[in-house]
């Protein structure tokens, strides 16, 4: 029998699947427990991706080719990769083993650092993947391991257990279907969340009740947005219209969250395995470079073109001594028929390779490993620093990538986020304004005590019961979590994702009012009459930053209908009456000049026939699968119009501690400092005051709103605005780097409105330099405020000063999900561990507990990092040019034959182990300057500043030194050796007594040439630079078969012993060494001989001195002031030693 659908069927059973809208592509269907929709649906399961981990990079089959690969795709290794491998195929004065065994070496300890790191990867994913959880199939709790989940799996999940995937919630242990999930380990918030389930499957609490379950979900394909999901599903119960209803991130369980407080809770899987959110965001940030890394490229290829000139050199001049017949073939070594018949090209490119494999050695491969050793070893000590160790919280502060250690002491721009970051984040109720009269602590206190003048009373307890509805605010009793206790007297904790509710709740309180909580959709409120008042709630109209408000739409015990909205002034005032707004607006003013965080609130009465139109808007779009935001802010903006307003409020959000005081040190240690916040102008700019951000004696400069005027002039204005400007700090002032340290200070205030025109200029050919005119005015500032900000914003500022000029070093510091744009962006990341959530912290290259550690950060920890690793890299290249410079010079005495001069075990140990240790060392633990005396005085900051030690007049010295003592090392023992016996019986020395002569000093020399630079000995310096020294000449005896008889056939036997026999070898090194270091031996005396000239009085403990040295409680006294400079002098003598300028 024929079974066929007419086209009407098809249509209806087509909309009975996807209520609301066509199917698109993008989404995925997801059919709950595998129950298929109707007999008659020829359903094509869609493929997903198992519930499997793989966090892991290689396998065990992958890893050796896979990591070569990546390890050869460094220039370094692979510039030694062919050298080995000329070595091996070219008859070469040198063994492979000395370019091998470090490229070994190198490779090895990466390999196996690599290898361990991805081994725990493996060991996690298959903790995870191997976890038990419970699956419902067929009305039965069924174990099974967690990568055996599947998309459409019903899953169980019980208190303190983490999601096993991302999960539809689709019931709850509890009544009113809602459950408590804290997401630390995703995005690091402590706090809880409250997530609910869809009404209609809210009671299937039962293995038997799910399996009755028939519904499709259809969703968004997987996206990383951990605060984003568009969904809906469709419940089906026999041949009813099927019912539909809107999936939200309210309605997601993700995977990695963990429950809490709640029992038990049932969800259907949509995402699986690498599909799932928190997979999805482990993807790599992009690589940040460091200026000293690419300093270090750059003295590479400088070196490299060092090593290849030094080849060209010899290759010519061998042919050149080559020309006289009888050096070209002399009787002693005549030349075999082949030698003659090769082609001469051939021979001579030949002999360039040699050159280049005896030469090699100057670009030092180890340089890498130690670098790569020294950064990750020494982000331990901001780890372990106790002074940047929070009690409050617990936590001190963590290193995400310790690449960028060094760059911490170049910083020149400092953006900063003002809530959370500056401020405490800490909110507390101060006051409110009713119909425009202020009222303190009670309804009875109105504007200083006149009660007689005050708003009507029922406008007073509409305020109040705003307050109270009009939030997202969970009420939990008996919590372990920490959150705000409520002072109503029932044990119970507001929980909110926002500080700033929390307070206004509290504010509430203070007059009487209390929220209860809510229950089965049902919001309490307790009134000063001790009556509880019930309203239900049927919409929210959550909070979004482009909105900047919130509403709910409730109804009242007598039927009435409110929309109770609060929200920013600028986002509350346009849609009230201007005379309602009027009356506020001196308030909402006042407040924010005084520091205080502002809101507006407003209301409307709705009928009951707008409501049905309403919520039918809400409806359509909250079931849209595509564009929902956009169309739910279309609807918001609609339904918030033609309000009353009611009045305003005023929190306190307090500075943090020391911010001030942090702020002026980063502005002595000559970083300009930007706020970026999205709080308004008024309340910004007293928050940037209080901090010293701006001093009294700052002349402000301003782009707001307000300055450039109305939309019809306003680009005119601006124009005129930007080019006075310019001509003030620009045309009219002194030019050269850091002039605003001298000169009048002037700050920036500009609001995102005014940005925006700047940054996205209409076509008029004038406009279109607004950019580069605000760019030069902006860096000749001081300080700079931008307001009402957009996190997109933050990141165009950021990128735009970065991008400047000179490519100055940007450092972006913030707390919430709003900075994460900016942090990426800057040069370095640093998060503050707040109270807006980790997203900040988890994506930065830094976390600190306040924002004060920024100081001791910057100052101190940043300042040491950079001077060590400069200095790191400076004897790396010192030291191997004195290695190999003696090599090139012996080729003038030996005819060019390509000799070695030193023994093969020396050429691979030189790096090693005879000189490897001390340098790293040094580059962990070296203080030129004392800590405190860093964080003492600010400006010794600019000492090391725009990569001072790593600049060419450093690198010239550097250069000319390991020049010099080459020289000092290969001709000082050529004469020693020219016409003296070194043994008794007359017998001259050799090449290899001569090659270890020269080693010897050059090892001795270069080990107390870092010794001498050394400032902070501890008990691991004096180990490693004597061990170093003394392993050395244990191994040449060792090698010399003194120690091990076995090694006697070698030719380097008994060659040390033999040239210590003599006094005038040991003569000869401690003269050569003296001679060695006399230019810095001569350096230190004349340093000392001028630090004892200005030697400072005498200070207890150095203080910084202020701007404003008799204000806020910071006070220096002349005398101090006087002493403190003469210390900072000295100790800037101290740093230039360093950068041997």
């Amino acid at each position: 029998m024929e079974f066929a659908l007419s086209p009407e069927a098809v249509l209806k059973l087509w909309s009975a699947l996807f209520v609301g809208e066509e199917k698109r592509v993008g989404t995925r269907t997801v059919l709950v427990g595998y129950r298929h929709v109707s007999e008659m649906e020829a359903y094509v399961p869609q493929k997903f991706c198992s519930n499997q981990i793989v966090s892991s990079k290689y396998t065990v089959w992958n890893f050796l080719p896979k990591n070569l690969f990546e390890q050869f795709r460094r220039i370094a290794n692979f510039y030694f990769l062919i050298i080995f491998l000329v070595q091996v195929i070219v008859d070469t004065p040198t063994s492979p083993v000395t370019s091998g065994l470090p490229l070994f070496f190198v490779i090895t300890v990466t390999a196996i650092k690599q290898g361990y790191e991805d081994w725990l990867r493996h060991r996690a994913d298959k903790e995870v993947n191997k976890s038990n959880v419970f699956v419902i199939e067929d009305a039965k709790r069924v174990r099974k391991e967690c990568e055996g989940i599947k998309v459409g799996d019903i899953v169980e999940v019980s208190a303190n257990e983490t999601f096993p995937c991302d999960l539809i919630f689709l019931a709850s242990s509890t009544k009113d279907g809602s459950c408590y999930v804290t997401t630390a380990s995703l995005d690091g918030e402590s706090n809880v969340k409250t997530h609910y389930t869809v009404q209609d499957t809210a009671n299937l609490c039962s293995c038997r009740a799910l399996d009755s379950l028939t519904a499709t979900i259809e969703c968004e394909q997987p996206q990383p947005d951990l605060y984003r999901f568009v969904g809906r599903i469709n419940i089906y119960k026999g041949d009813q219209e099927p019912i539909a209803r809107a999936l939200g991130p309210e309605n997601l369980l993700l995977k990695g969250a963990t429950l809490k407080n709640t029992p038990k809770i049932y969800g259907v899987a949509v995402y699986t395995g690498m599909e799932t959110k928190m997979a999805l965001n482990y993807q790599g940030k992009s690589q940040k470079r460091s200026a000293v890394e690419k300093s270090i490229n750059v003295f590479l290829i400088v070196y490299l073109c060092i090593l290849v000139s030094k080849a060209v050199v010899c290759t010519t001049l061998k042919y050149v001594w080559q020309s006289v017949p009888y050096n070209d073939e002399p009787w002693y070594n005549q030349k075999t028929q082949k030698d003659r018949e090769t082609f001469k090209l051939l021979k001579m490119f030949t002999d360039f390779l040699s050159f280049m494999v005896l030469f090699n050695f100057i670009i030092p491969v180890s340089m890498y490993v130690t670098v790569e050793m020294q950064k990750f070893l020494g982000s331990f000590f901001i780890s372990w620093d106790k002074d940047m160790y929070d009690k409050a919280s617990q936590e001190g502060a963590l290193v995400n990538t310790s690449d960028l250690n060094e760059e911490l002491g170049q910083v020149e721009y400092v953006f900063s986020d003002k809530t959370g970051t500056l401020t405490e984040n800490t909110m507390e109720f101060i006051e409110c304004s009713i119909d425009g009269f202020k009222y303190s602590s009670s309804l009875s206190e109105v504007d200083g005590g006149k009660a007689s003048v005050k708003a009507a009373r029922s406008q007073e307890e509409l305020f109040m019961r705003a307050l109270c509805l009009c939030h997202t605010v969970q009420v939990q009793e008996n919590d372990e979590v920490d959150a705000q206790k409520s002072d109503s007297g029932i044990s119970s904790k507001y929980v909110a994702a926002s500080p700033d509710e929390v307070a206004l709740l509290q504010g509430a309180q203070k007059y009487g009012f209390t929220f209860l909580g809510q229950e089965n959709n049902f919001m309490k409120v307790k009134t000063p009459y001790k009556e509880i008042e019930r309203y239900e709630l049927l919409n929210v109209l959550d909070f979004d930053c482009v909105r900047r408000r919130m509403s709910v739409l409730v109804k009242a015990n007598d039927g009435k209908l409110y929309l109770f909205c609060k929200g920013a002034d600028s986002a509350i005032f346009p849609r009230v009456p201007e005379a309602e707004a009027q009356k506020t607006r001196t308030h909402v003013e006042r407040n924010a000049m005084d520091g205080y965080r502002t809101l507006c609130v407003a209301f409307k009465e709705i009928s009951q026939a707008q409501y049905v139109v309403i919520s039918g808007q809400i409806k359509e779009a909250t079931m849209a699968l595509q564009d929902r935001e956009a169309k739910m802010a279309k609807v918001f903006d609609e339904i918030e119009t033609d309000m009353h307003l009611i009045g305003s409020t005023a929190v306190e959000d307090k500075l943090q501690d020391l911010a001030a005081e942090t702020i002026e040190a980063l502005h002595t240690a000559g970083m300009k400092i930007w706020v970026l916040t999205g709080d308004k102008l008024e309340t910004a700019q007293a928050t940037c005051y209080a901090c010293r951000l701006f001093q009294t004696n700052t002349e402000l400069l301003q782009l707001t709103t307000k300055t450039v005027g109305e939309e019809g002039r306003k680009e005119d204005r601006l124009h005129e605005l930007l080019v006075d400007y310019h001509k003030k700090l620009v045309v009219d002032m002194p030019h050269g780097k850091r002039t605003w340290l001298l000169s009048h200070e002037y700050g920036l205030v500009i609001d995102g409105a005014t940005l925006s025109l700047i940054l996205n200029p209409s076509q008029d050919s004038r406009s279109s330099h607004y950019k580069t005119i605000f760019l030069q005015i902006c860096l000749k500032c001081t300080a700079v405020l931008c307001c009402r900000m957009a996190p997109l914003q933050k990141a165009q500022i950021v990128r735009m000063v970065k991008n400047s000029k000179g490519s100055p070093i940007t450092l972006a510091v913030g707390d919430g999900a709003n900075d994460v744009s900016m942090i990426l962006e800057a040069h370095v990341g640093i998060g503050i561990k707040g109270k807006e959530g980790r997203q900040a912290a988890r994506n930065s290259d830094y976390a600190i507990p306040k924002f004060k550690d920024l100081k001791r950060l910057l100052l101190a920890h940043g300042h040491l990092y950079y001077v060590r690793i400069a200095h790191l890299v400076q004897y790396f290249f010192y030291k191997n040019l004195c290695f190999i410079f003696p090599q090139f010079l012996y080729q003038f005495f030996c005819g060019f034959s390509q000799q070695p001069l030193y023994d093969a075990a020396y050429l691979t140990m030189f790096n090693i182990c005879f000189t490897s240790l001390p340098i790293v060392a040094y580059s962990l633990l070296e203080q030129h300057v004392h800590i405190d005396t860093l964080m003492a005085f600010p400006k010794l900051y600019l000492n090391v500043s725009d990569n001072a030690m790593l600049q060419l007049k450093p690198f010239i010295y550097w250069t000319f030194l390991g020049l010099f003592d080459g020289c000092v090392f290969f001709f000082g023992t050529y004469f020693l050796f020219q016409d003296v016996s070194m043994e008794n019986n007359g017998k001259m020395a050799g090449n290899w007594t001569f090659g270890t002569m020269v080693f010897t000093v050059l090892v001795f020399t270069v080990t107390l040439k870092l010794a001498l630079d050394t400032r902070y000995w501890t008990w691991l310096n004096h180990f490693v630079i004597w061990g170093s020294l003394i392993f050395y000449v244990f191994f040449s005896f060792f090698w010399g078969g003194i120690i091990w008889p076995f090694l006697k056939q070698q030719r380097m036997y008994h060659v040390f012993a033999q040239l210590l026999s003599s006094a005038s070898s040991w003569l000869g090194i401690f003269c050569l060494i003296f001679l060695s270091l006399l230019p810095e031996i001569l350096a230190l005396i004349f340093r000392n001989m001028k630090r004892k000239i200005h030697q400072p009085d005498p200070l207890e403990l150095p203080v910084l001195v202020s701007y404003k040295q008799l204000e806020n409680g910071y006070n220096s006294k002349a005398k101090a002031g006087v002493a403190a400079a003469g210390f900072s002098e000295h100790c800037h003598l101290r740093i230039l030693q360093m950068q041997r300028l």
